[in-house]
């Protein structure tokens, strides 16, 4: 599984959020890289950009172990 690392690259250009579309510096950003070097592969406005973007792609299923309470 690829590392998920934070960044927070200098604002040189405009950047738009990977989720809605906006320019993420106008707002909350966070900056995500799946990198080794740390560039930026995804940006989000804010938390709620990034929640969004996570449930919109179904990013959550299958990536947990299986858990019965019968366990």
């Amino acid at each position: 599984m690829a590392d998920k690392t934070f960044v927070f690259p200098a604002a040189t250009s405009r950047m738009d959020c990977t989720y809605c579309g906006c320019a993420v510096e106008a707002h909350d950003p966070i900056y995500l890289s799946t990198t080794a070097d740390g560039e930026p592969t995804s940006q989000f406005c804010n938390y709620g950009c990034l929640a969004a973007h996570i449930d919109a792609a179904d990013l959550t299923t299958d990536t947990a172990c299986n858990w019965s309470p019968a366990e």
